[in-house]
């Protein structure tokens, strides 16, 4: 899949081990004007999604939801859920057309995460 097919893409880093996190399970949503589930998808060994997440054909502009699935991701790891702590981090944007492809990383490890828009 070449990275601009889809209007929207993402890849997880597993922080705590340096490493892609290959396996997790992401859910899309669309939250306007009625939450909508758009798509489901596992990330590949080297972290990306694995499915199209959202053509630019597809794209209505409004606020969107990814959902990781860390929790699960880490348990899978050997993490205990008494030693875990993050189940499924959310990550809210505000899609408009016109505005480019959005890359959005979610850099995770059991007790923390943070993201941004890349390229």
């Amino acid at each position: 899949m070449a990275q601009h097919d889809s209007y929207l893409s993402t890849h997880m880093l597993n922080t705590a081990e340096g490493r892609p996190a290959e396996g997790v399970g992401i859910e899309l949503w669309r939250l306007e004007p009625e939450p909508v589930l758009l798509c489901r998808t596992v990330t590949t060994a080297d972290g990306r999604n694995q499915a199209i997440l959202l053509p630019e054909a597809a794209l209505v502009p409004g606020l969107h939801e990814l959902r990781f699935a860390v929790g699960a991701y880490f348990h899978g790891r050997g993490l205990t859920p008494a030693e875990g702590y993050l189940e499924v981090v959310p990550v809210r944007i505000r899609l408009g057309a016109g505005q480019g492809h959005y890359h959005v990383p979610l850099l995770c490890s059991p007790f923390s995460y943070t993201t941004y828009r890349g390229s």
